[in-house]
Protein backbone atom coordinates (compact mmCIF):
# COMPACT_ATOMS: atom_id res chain seq x y z
CA UNK A 1 0.00 0.00 0.00
CA UNK A 2 1.56 3.47 -1.12
CA UNK A 3 1.58 6.24 1.55
CA UNK A 4 -1.35 8.01 -0.32
CA UNK A 5 -3.86 4.75 0.32
CA UNK A 6 -3.26 4.88 4.05
CA UNK A 7 -5.44 7.12 6.21
CA UNK A 8 -2.67 7.90 8.92
CA UNK A 9 0.07 8.49 6.77
CA UNK A 10 -2.09 11.16 4.85
CA UNK A 11 -2.85 12.63 7.63
CA UNK A 12 1.06 12.95 9.07
CA UNK A 13 1.63 14.24 6.02
CA UNK A 14 -0.59 16.96 6.11
CA UNK A 15 0.40 17.85 9.72
CA UNK A 16 3.66 17.94 8.66
CA UNK A 17 3.43 20.83 5.75
CA UNK A 18 2.48 22.71 8.75
CA UNK A 19 6.22 22.56 9.97
CA UNK A 20 7.41 24.54 7.20
CA UNK A 21 6.09 23.87 3.94
CA UNK A 22 8.31 25.63 1.61
CA UNK A 23 11.48 24.71 3.21
CA UNK A 24 10.95 21.36 4.75
CA UNK A 25 8.64 19.84 1.96
CA UNK A 26 12.05 18.28 0.54
CA UNK A 27 13.14 16.53 3.38
CA UNK A 28 9.42 15.47 4.85
CA UNK A 29 8.90 13.62 1.04
CA UNK A 30 12.36 11.93 1.28
CA UNK A 31 11.11 10.89 4.95
CA UNK A 32 7.71 9.53 3.37
CA UNK A 33 9.14 7.67 0.22
CA UNK A 34 8.76 4.14 -0.69
CA UNK A 35 12.45 3.26 0.00
CA UNK A 36 11.87 4.91 3.78
CA UNK A 37 8.70 3.22 4.35
CA UNK A 38 10.87 0.33 6.03
CA UNK A 39 7.81 -0.96 8.25
CA UNK A 40 8.53 -1.95 12.33
CA UNK A 41 10.73 -4.78 11.59
CA UNK A 42 14.24 -5.48 10.38
CA UNK A 43 15.12 -5.96 6.69
CA UNK A 44 17.91 -8.57 6.86
CA UNK A 45 18.47 -8.54 3.38
CA UNK A 46 20.11 -5.34 3.51
CA UNK A 47 22.17 -6.40 6.58
CA UNK A 48 25.84 -7.68 5.62
CA UNK A 49 25.66 -11.27 5.98
CA UNK A 50 28.14 -11.90 8.06
CA UNK A 51 27.22 -8.98 10.89
CA UNK A 52 22.98 -10.92 9.83
CA UNK A 53 24.71 -13.16 12.11
CA UNK A 54 24.85 -11.10 15.28
CA UNK A 55 22.24 -8.70 15.05
CA UNK A 56 19.02 -8.90 17.45
CA UNK A 57 15.88 -7.92 15.93
CA UNK A 58 15.22 -4.67 17.73
CA UNK A 59 17.49 -3.14 20.54
CA UNK A 60 17.64 -4.31 24.11
CA UNK A 61 18.96 -2.78 27.26
CA UNK A 62 22.88 -3.67 28.02
CA UNK A 63 23.35 -2.78 31.64
CA UNK A 64 26.29 -0.43 32.83
CA UNK A 65 27.83 -3.05 34.35
CA UNK A 66 28.37 -5.02 31.25
CA UNK A 67 28.98 -2.18 28.79
CA UNK A 68 32.05 -1.51 30.94
CA UNK A 69 33.02 -5.06 30.76
CA UNK A 70 32.81 -4.93 27.05
CA UNK A 71 34.29 -1.55 26.30
CA UNK A 72 37.31 -3.12 28.88
CA UNK A 73 37.66 -6.31 26.72
CA UNK A 74 37.96 -4.01 23.84
CA UNK A 75 39.98 -0.90 24.69
CA UNK A 76 42.67 -4.28 26.02
CA UNK A 77 42.30 -5.34 22.23
CA UNK A 78 41.47 -2.74 19.85
CA UNK A 79 42.04 0.74 21.56
CA UNK A 80 45.45 -0.41 22.76
CA UNK A 81 46.67 -1.06 19.37
CA UNK A 82 45.17 2.08 18.10
CA UNK A 83 46.96 4.19 20.96
CA UNK A 84 50.48 2.36 20.14
CA UNK A 85 50.38 2.23 16.38
CA UNK A 86 49.95 5.97 16.19
CA UNK A 87 52.54 6.33 18.57
CA UNK A 88 55.03 4.70 16.60
CA UNK A 89 53.47 6.45 13.44
CA UNK A 90 53.92 9.84 14.93
CA UNK A 91 57.36 8.85 16.22
CA UNK A 92 58.31 7.47 12.47
CA UNK A 93 56.67 11.04 11.25
CA UNK A 94 59.31 13.04 13.59
CA UNK A 95 62.21 11.51 12.91
CA UNK A 96 62.81 13.79 10.21
CA UNK A 97 62.32 16.67 12.67
CA UNK A 98 64.51 15.88 14.94
CA UNK A 99 67.03 14.25 12.40
CA UNK A 100 67.01 18.18 10.86
CA UNK A 101 69.35 19.25 13.39
CA UNK A 102 71.06 16.17 13.75
CA UNK A 103 73.30 16.63 10.75
CA UNK A 104 71.04 14.84 8.15
CA UNK A 105 70.94 17.95 6.03
CA UNK A 106 74.62 18.82 5.64
CA UNK A 107 75.01 14.97 5.12
CA UNK A 108 72.61 14.49 1.90
CA UNK A 109 73.37 17.67 0.74
CA UNK A 110 69.97 19.56 1.15
CA UNK A 111 69.33 23.14 0.13
CA UNK A 112 66.93 25.71 -0.55
CA UNK A 113 63.52 23.77 -0.21
CA UNK A 114 64.58 20.73 -0.52
CA UNK A 115 64.15 19.24 3.23
CA UNK A 116 60.27 20.92 3.14
CA UNK A 117 59.82 18.85 0.20
CA UNK A 118 60.45 15.40 1.68
CA UNK A 119 57.59 16.23 3.98
CA UNK A 120 55.25 17.72 0.94
CA UNK A 121 56.13 14.05 -0.91
CA UNK A 122 54.81 11.97 2.15
CA UNK A 123 51.54 13.75 1.74
CA UNK A 124 51.56 14.45 -2.09
CA UNK A 125 51.51 10.38 -2.41
CA UNK A 126 48.58 10.11 0.58
CA UNK A 127 46.49 12.65 -1.17
CA UNK A 128 46.62 10.12 -4.77
CA UNK A 129 46.25 6.98 -2.53
CA UNK A 130 43.99 8.08 0.04
CA UNK A 131 40.21 7.01 -1.61
CA UNK A 132 41.74 3.04 -2.63
CA UNK A 133 43.41 3.03 0.98
CA UNK A 134 39.26 3.61 1.98
CA UNK A 135 37.99 1.61 -0.65
CA UNK A 136 40.49 -1.22 0.62
CA UNK A 137 40.02 -1.03 4.26
CA UNK A 138 36.04 -1.46 3.62
CA UNK A 139 36.49 -4.80 2.42
CA UNK A 140 39.58 -6.22 3.90
CA UNK A 141 40.27 -7.78 7.42
CA UNK A 142 41.29 -4.67 8.95
CA UNK A 143 44.13 -5.86 11.56
CA UNK A 144 45.44 -7.44 8.85
CA UNK A 145 46.10 -5.33 6.54
CA UNK A 146 46.87 -2.65 9.15
CA UNK A 147 49.86 -5.03 10.53
CA UNK A 148 51.20 -5.64 6.83
CA UNK A 149 51.08 -1.60 5.90
CA UNK A 150 53.13 -1.33 9.74
CA UNK A 151 55.91 -3.92 8.76
CA UNK A 152 55.99 -1.96 5.09
CA UNK A 153 56.52 1.34 6.82
CA UNK A 154 59.04 0.02 8.99
CA UNK A 155 61.10 -1.44 6.08
CA UNK A 156 60.87 1.45 4.48
CA UNK A 157 61.91 3.69 7.67
CA UNK A 158 64.75 1.64 8.08
CA UNK A 159 66.45 2.06 4.57
CA UNK A 160 66.06 6.00 5.04
CA UNK A 161 69.27 5.12 7.23
CA UNK A 162 70.99 3.89 3.34
CA UNK A 163 69.65 7.32 1.81
CA UNK A 164 72.70 9.66 0.43
CA UNK A 165 71.58 12.68 -1.39
CA UNK A 166 67.95 13.96 -2.03
CA UNK A 167 66.81 11.76 -4.37
CA UNK A 168 67.00 8.83 -1.89
CA UNK A 169 65.54 10.42 0.50
CA UNK A 170 61.96 11.65 -1.56
CA UNK A 171 61.84 7.72 -2.82
CA UNK A 172 61.46 6.46 0.74
CA UNK A 173 59.30 9.50 1.66
CA UNK A 174 57.10 8.64 -1.13
CA UNK A 175 57.11 4.98 0.18
CA UNK A 176 56.26 5.75 3.66
CA UNK A 177 53.35 7.81 2.83
CA UNK A 178 51.71 5.31 0.87
CA UNK A 179 51.93 2.36 3.51
CA UNK A 180 51.24 5.19 6.33
CA UNK A 181 47.98 6.40 4.43
CA UNK A 182 46.36 3.72 6.25
CA UNK A 183 46.67 3.96 9.64
CA UNK A 184 44.44 7.12 10.28
CA UNK A 185 41.40 6.33 8.23
CA UNK A 186 41.61 3.03 9.45
CA UNK A 187 40.90 3.96 13.11
CA UNK A 188 38.63 6.42 12.18
CA UNK A 189 36.60 2.97 10.85
CA UNK A 190 37.63 1.00 14.11
CA UNK A 191 36.16 3.60 16.27
CA UNK A 192 33.05 3.79 14.72
CA UNK A 193 32.44 0.16 14.76
CA UNK A 194 33.71 -1.13 18.27
CA UNK A 195 32.82 2.25 20.28
CA UNK A 196 29.49 3.99 21.19
CA UNK A 197 29.15 7.53 20.20
CA UNK A 198 29.79 8.54 23.18
CA UNK A 199 33.02 6.98 23.89
CA UNK A 200 34.43 7.74 20.12
CA UNK A 201 35.36 11.09 20.99
CA UNK A 202 37.55 9.99 23.98
CA UNK A 203 38.60 7.48 22.23
CA UNK A 204 39.87 9.26 19.32
CA UNK A 205 41.78 11.75 21.38
CA UNK A 206 43.41 8.83 23.43
CA UNK A 207 45.25 7.61 19.99
CA UNK A 208 45.44 10.80 18.29
CA UNK A 209 47.37 12.59 21.41
CA UNK A 210 50.21 10.22 20.52
CA UNK A 211 51.51 13.29 18.79
CA UNK A 212 51.95 14.68 22.47
CA UNK A 213 53.74 11.58 23.51
CA UNK A 214 55.69 11.48 20.96
CA UNK A 215 57.13 15.04 21.15
CA UNK A 216 58.13 13.80 24.62
CA UNK A 217 59.90 10.62 23.86
CA UNK A 218 61.06 11.21 20.78
CA UNK A 219 62.89 14.20 21.54
CA UNK A 220 64.39 12.41 24.59
CA UNK A 221 65.33 9.69 22.70
CA UNK A 222 66.61 11.92 19.65
CA UNK A 223 68.92 13.28 21.99
CA UNK A 224 70.34 10.30 23.44
CA UNK A 225 70.79 9.48 19.89
CA UNK A 226 72.40 12.89 18.68
CA UNK A 227 74.83 11.91 21.48
CA UNK A 228 76.64 8.75 18.71
CA UNK A 229 79.60 10.24 17.99
CA UNK A 230 81.62 7.71 16.71
CA UNK A 231 80.83 4.21 14.60
CA UNK A 232 80.08 3.21 11.16
CA UNK A 233 76.69 5.25 11.23
CA UNK A 234 75.86 8.96 11.76
CA UNK A 235 73.71 9.44 14.99
CA UNK A 236 70.68 10.21 12.77
CA UNK A 237 71.01 6.52 10.50
CA UNK A 238 71.07 4.64 14.15
CA UNK A 239 67.38 6.58 14.77
CA UNK A 240 65.91 5.68 11.12
CA UNK A 241 67.12 2.36 11.43
CA UNK A 242 66.45 1.46 15.19
CA UNK A 243 62.71 2.79 14.99
CA UNK A 244 62.42 0.57 11.64
CA UNK A 245 63.20 -2.30 13.18
CA UNK A 246 60.67 -1.83 15.99
CA UNK A 247 57.97 -0.85 14.02
CA UNK A 248 58.88 -4.68 11.67
CA UNK A 249 58.59 -6.58 15.07
CA UNK A 250 55.48 -4.43 16.24
CA UNK A 251 53.56 -4.64 12.81
CA UNK A 252 53.95 -8.71 13.42
CA UNK A 253 52.05 -8.24 16.77
CA UNK A 254 49.33 -6.05 15.46
CA UNK A 255 48.51 -9.07 12.94
CA UNK A 256 48.33 -11.84 15.65
CA UNK A 257 46.73 -9.54 18.55
CA UNK A 258 44.35 -7.21 17.17
CA UNK A 259 40.54 -8.98 16.07
CA UNK A 260 39.65 -7.52 12.32
CA UNK A 261 35.75 -7.12 13.67
CA UNK A 262 33.38 -8.02 16.26
CA UNK A 263 32.04 -10.79 14.32
CA UNK A 264 35.56 -12.50 13.60
CA UNK A 265 37.01 -11.94 17.28
CA UNK A 266 38.21 -15.01 17.99
CA UNK A 267 39.30 -14.17 20.92
CA UNK A 268 35.76 -13.40 22.29
CA UNK A 269 33.11 -15.80 23.20
CA UNK A 270 30.02 -16.10 20.65
CA UNK A 271 27.59 -14.44 23.57
CA UNK A 272 30.11 -11.19 23.80
CA UNK A 273 30.08 -10.61 19.99
CA UNK A 274 26.54 -10.70 20.01
CA UNK A 275 26.37 -7.72 23.14
CA UNK A 276 29.34 -5.79 21.27
CA UNK A 277 27.24 -5.50 18.19
CA UNK A 278 23.84 -4.58 19.91
CA UNK A 279 25.77 -1.82 22.36
CA UNK A 280 26.59 0.11 19.12
CA UNK A 281 23.16 -0.21 17.48
CA UNK A 282 22.21 3.32 18.94
CA UNK A 283 25.06 4.73 16.98
CA UNK A 284 22.88 3.98 14.06
CA UNK A 285 26.25 4.44 11.52
CA UNK A 286 26.27 0.56 10.86
CA UNK A 287 29.10 -1.75 11.65
CA UNK A 288 29.80 -3.49 8.10
CA UNK A 289 28.82 -3.95 4.70
CA UNK A 290 31.15 -4.45 1.72
CA UNK A 291 28.70 -3.39 -0.81
CA UNK A 292 29.35 -0.43 -2.88
CA UNK A 293 26.35 1.85 -3.09
CA UNK A 294 26.79 4.66 -5.95
CA UNK A 295 23.76 6.53 -4.29
CA UNK A 296 26.08 6.67 -1.04
CA UNK A 297 29.01 8.44 -3.32
CA UNK A 298 26.85 11.21 -4.63
CA UNK A 299 25.58 11.80 -1.05
CA UNK A 300 28.38 12.36 0.61
CA UNK A 301 29.70 14.00 -2.23
CA UNK A 302 26.76 16.60 -2.04
CA UNK A 303 26.77 16.74 1.85
CA UNK A 304 27.77 19.91 3.94
CA UNK A 305 28.93 18.37 7.07
CA UNK A 306 31.30 16.32 4.62
CA UNK A 307 32.70 19.44 3.29
CA UNK A 308 33.02 21.08 6.78
CA UNK A 309 35.15 18.43 8.48
CA UNK A 310 37.23 18.33 5.30
CA UNK A 311 37.85 21.95 5.73
CA UNK A 312 38.61 21.48 9.54
CA UNK A 313 41.16 19.41 8.29
CA UNK A 314 42.40 21.54 5.53
CA UNK A 315 42.88 24.87 7.91
CA UNK A 316 44.28 23.14 11.14
CA UNK A 317 47.05 20.71 9.11
CA UNK A 318 48.40 23.42 7.12
CA UNK A 319 49.76 24.86 10.05
CA UNK A 320 50.68 21.44 12.09
CA UNK A 321 52.34 20.35 9.17
CA UNK A 322 55.15 23.67 8.78
CA UNK A 323 55.23 23.94 12.44
CA UNK A 324 56.10 20.19 12.74
CA UNK A 325 58.35 20.13 10.31
CA UNK A 326 60.16 23.27 11.23
CA UNK A 327 60.09 23.01 14.70
CA UNK A 328 63.83 22.38 15.66
CA UNK A 329 64.86 24.98 13.23
CA UNK A 330 62.56 27.80 14.83
CA UNK A 331 63.17 26.81 18.58
CA UNK A 332 66.77 26.59 17.67
CA UNK A 333 66.69 29.96 15.70
CA UNK A 334 65.48 31.44 19.13
CA UNK A 335 69.54 30.90 20.59
CA UNK A 336 68.70 27.93 22.38
CA UNK A 337 71.19 24.77 21.94
CA UNK A 338 70.76 21.62 20.31
CA UNK A 339 69.92 19.77 24.16
CA UNK A 340 67.63 22.53 24.70
CA UNK A 341 66.11 22.52 21.44
CA UNK A 342 65.17 18.84 22.20
CA UNK A 343 64.45 19.54 25.70
CA UNK A 344 61.75 22.45 24.63
CA UNK A 345 60.25 19.78 22.24
CA UNK A 346 59.36 17.73 24.77
CA UNK A 347 57.35 20.09 27.09
CA UNK A 348 55.70 21.02 23.67
CA UNK A 349 54.61 17.14 23.65
CA UNK A 350 52.65 18.02 27.11
CA UNK A 351 51.38 20.98 26.25
CA UNK A 352 49.67 18.95 23.31
CA UNK A 353 48.26 16.26 25.75
CA UNK A 354 46.66 18.85 27.67
CA UNK A 355 45.20 20.67 25.31
CA UNK A 356 43.66 17.21 23.88
CA UNK A 357 42.82 15.54 27.04
CA UNK A 358 41.50 18.98 28.03
CA UNK A 359 39.36 19.60 25.36
CA UNK A 360 37.58 16.32 25.38
CA UNK A 361 36.56 16.82 29.06
CA UNK A 362 34.70 19.75 28.29
CA UNK A 363 32.88 18.06 25.64
CA UNK A 364 32.20 15.11 27.99
CA UNK A 365 30.93 17.49 30.14
CA UNK A 366 29.13 20.07 28.14
CA UNK A 367 27.97 17.66 25.23
CA UNK A 368 29.58 20.67 22.99
CA UNK A 369 31.88 19.71 20.49
CA UNK A 370 32.04 22.99 18.02
CA UNK A 371 32.12 25.17 20.70
CA UNK A 372 34.83 23.80 22.58
CA UNK A 373 36.50 23.95 19.00
CA UNK A 374 35.88 27.32 18.91
CA UNK A 375 37.23 28.37 22.69
CA UNK A 376 40.97 26.41 21.63
CA UNK A 377 41.24 28.77 18.50
CA UNK A 378 41.67 31.77 20.49
CA UNK A 379 45.01 30.90 21.65
CA UNK A 380 46.19 29.76 18.33
CA UNK A 381 45.43 33.34 16.93
CA UNK A 382 47.13 35.17 20.51
CA UNK A 383 50.20 32.91 20.32
CA UNK A 384 50.35 33.59 16.22
CA UNK A 385 50.64 37.14 16.75
CA UNK A 386 52.88 37.23 19.63
CA UNK A 387 55.12 35.09 17.07
CA UNK A 388 55.12 37.84 14.26
CA UNK A 389 55.42 40.89 16.41
CA UNK A 390 57.60 40.26 19.87
CA UNK A 391 61.46 40.63 19.22
CA UNK A 392 64.24 38.58 19.73
CA UNK A 393 66.46 40.77 22.05
CA UNK A 394 66.33 39.51 25.56
CA UNK A 395 66.43 35.55 26.78
CA UNK A 396 63.32 36.55 28.29
CA UNK A 397 61.75 37.41 25.00
CA UNK A 398 62.80 34.49 23.18
CA UNK A 399 61.61 32.01 26.24
CA UNK A 400 57.99 33.68 25.94
CA UNK A 401 58.21 32.64 21.72
CA UNK A 402 58.82 29.38 22.84
CA UNK A 403 55.75 29.77 24.93
CA UNK A 404 53.62 31.52 22.46
CA UNK A 405 54.99 28.50 19.86
CA UNK A 406 53.37 25.96 22.47
CA UNK A 407 49.86 27.72 22.63
CA UNK A 408 49.66 28.15 19.01
CA UNK A 409 49.06 24.40 18.36
CA UNK A 410 45.83 24.38 20.72
CA UNK A 411 43.76 24.20 17.09
CA UNK A 412 44.99 20.64 17.55
CA UNK A 413 41.67 20.04 20.05
CA UNK A 414 39.38 20.92 16.32
CA UNK A 415 41.52 18.47 14.17
CA UNK A 416 40.77 15.74 16.90
CA UNK A 417 37.30 16.30 17.73
CA UNK A 418 36.31 16.95 14.17
CA UNK A 419 37.64 13.42 13.18
CA UNK A 420 35.62 12.18 16.23
CA UNK A 421 32.38 14.09 14.83
CA UNK A 422 33.28 12.68 11.34
CA UNK A 423 32.90 9.00 12.88
CA UNK A 424 30.06 9.45 14.86
CA UNK A 425 27.38 11.64 12.19
CA UNK A 426 28.44 9.72 9.12
CA UNK A 427 26.11 6.73 8.56
CA UNK A 428 26.43 4.22 5.25
CA UNK A 429 29.62 2.43 4.95
CA UNK A 430 30.17 3.94 1.04
CA UNK A 431 29.38 7.03 2.30
CA UNK A 432 31.60 6.89 5.41
CA UNK A 433 34.15 5.73 3.46
CA UNK A 434 34.03 8.50 0.59
CA UNK A 435 33.57 10.99 3.50
CA UNK A 436 36.55 9.86 5.43
CA UNK A 437 38.69 9.34 1.90
CA UNK A 438 38.08 13.34 1.19
CA UNK A 439 38.66 14.31 4.64
CA UNK A 440 42.15 12.78 4.53
CA UNK A 441 42.30 14.05 0.72
CA UNK A 442 42.23 17.28 2.04
CA UNK A 443 43.92 16.53 5.30
CA UNK A 444 46.87 15.65 3.20
CA UNK A 445 46.53 18.67 0.97
CA UNK A 446 47.14 20.76 3.61
CA UNK A 447 50.08 18.77 5.54
CA UNK A 448 52.14 18.82 1.70
CA UNK A 449 51.16 22.65 1.48
CA UNK A 450 52.68 23.57 5.10
CA UNK A 451 56.14 23.51 4.98
CA UNK A 452 56.03 25.03 1.48
CA UNK A 453 54.92 28.32 3.21
CA UNK A 454 58.44 28.41 5.52
CA UNK A 455 60.20 30.43 2.67
CA UNK A 456 63.99 29.62 3.39
CA UNK A 457 64.47 33.28 2.04
CA UNK A 458 61.74 34.00 5.02
CA UNK A 459 63.77 32.48 7.65
CA UNK A 460 64.14 33.15 10.73
CA UNK A 461 61.20 34.54 11.77
CA UNK A 462 58.91 33.01 8.69
CA UNK A 463 56.08 35.66 8.36
CA UNK A 464 54.51 34.49 5.40
CA UNK A 465 54.27 31.60 7.50
CA UNK A 466 52.71 32.55 10.25
CA UNK A 467 50.03 35.28 7.85
CA UNK A 468 49.11 31.91 5.97
CA UNK A 469 48.74 30.32 9.67
CA UNK A 470 46.16 33.22 11.03
CA UNK A 471 44.28 33.52 7.15
CA UNK A 472 43.69 29.51 8.14
CA UNK A 473 42.03 29.92 11.81
CA UNK A 474 40.09 32.80 10.79
CA UNK A 475 38.52 30.39 8.21
CA UNK A 476 38.47 27.33 10.78
CA UNK A 477 36.29 30.24 12.33
CA UNK A 478 33.96 30.55 9.72
CA UNK A 479 33.74 26.34 9.02
CA UNK A 480 33.12 25.70 12.75
CA UNK A 481 29.73 28.05 12.76
CA UNK A 482 28.53 27.11 9.71
CA UNK A 483 28.73 23.24 10.89
CA UNK A 484 27.00 24.08 13.93
CA UNK A 485 24.17 26.19 12.23
CA UNK A 486 23.75 23.76 10.06
CA UNK A 487 23.67 20.58 12.17
CA UNK A 488 21.71 21.68 15.14
CA UNK A 489 19.05 23.12 12.08
CA UNK A 490 19.10 19.25 11.18
CA UNK A 491 18.00 17.84 14.44
CA UNK A 492 15.73 20.55 14.59
CA UNK A 493 13.86 19.53 10.94
CA UNK A 494 13.84 15.45 12.58
CA UNK A 495 12.21 16.76 15.69
CA UNK A 496 9.74 18.63 14.17
CA UNK A 497 8.96 15.35 12.18
CA UNK A 498 9.13 13.49 15.41
CA UNK A 499 6.92 15.82 16.70
CA UNK A 500 3.95 15.67 14.05
CA UNK A 501 4.07 11.77 13.88
CA UNK A 502 6.47 10.53 12.10
CA UNK A 503 7.13 6.83 13.36
CA UNK A 504 10.45 6.88 11.06
CA UNK A 505 11.74 10.00 13.39
CA UNK A 506 11.19 8.67 16.58
CA UNK A 507 11.72 4.81 16.29
CA UNK A 508 13.29 4.02 19.85
CA UNK A 509 13.65 -0.03 18.81
CA UNK A 510 15.82 1.54 16.28
CA UNK A 511 15.00 -2.11 14.27
CA UNK A 512 16.81 -0.69 10.69
CA UNK A 513 20.06 0.31 12.72
CA UNK A 514 22.52 -1.89 11.06
CA UNK A 515 20.51 -1.82 7.22
CA UNK A 516 23.26 0.52 6.00
CA UNK A 517 21.49 3.76 5.91
CA UNK A 518 22.77 7.28 5.55
CA UNK A 519 22.61 9.91 8.19
CA UNK A 520 20.12 11.02 5.72
CA UNK A 521 18.30 8.07 4.76
CA UNK A 522 17.38 7.64 8.84
CA UNK A 523 15.27 10.24 10.01
CA UNK A 524 15.68 8.22 13.27
CA UNK A 525 19.44 9.75 13.64
CA UNK A 526 20.19 12.67 15.32
CA UNK A 527 23.86 14.67 14.78
CA UNK A 528 26.06 15.54 17.37
CA UNK A 529 27.22 18.91 17.34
Amino acid sequence: MSKHDDPNMVNSYRDIQHVDDKHDLGEVERTLSPDLDKGNQPRYDKVDKELAQYVADEAFEISEKENARLRKLIDKRVLAIMITTYFIQAIDKGTLSFSSIMGIREDTGLHDQQYSWLTTCIYITILIVEYPQNYIIARVPIAKYLSFMIIAWGVVLACTALCKNFTGLVVVRTLLGLFESACQPAFVILSSIWYKREEQASRVTYWYMMNGAQQIVGGLLAYCFSRIETGPLKSWQWLFLSYGIVSVLYGLFVGWWMPDSPMRAKCFSEEDKRLMVERVRSNQTGVQNRKFKKAQVYEALKDPQVWGYALVQLCTTLPTSGLGSFQGIIISSFGFSLLETQLLAMVLGFYIILVLLGSVWIVKKTNQNLLTMLGFCIPSFIGTICLMTVPTDTKTQKIGLVICYYITLSFWSAQTLALSMLSRNVGGQTKKAVAVALNFIIWAAGNAIGPQVFLDTDKPRYFIAFSTHLGCYSLLVVVIVGLRVYLKHQNKRRDELAAAGVQEAADGRMVHAFEDLTDKENANFRYVY
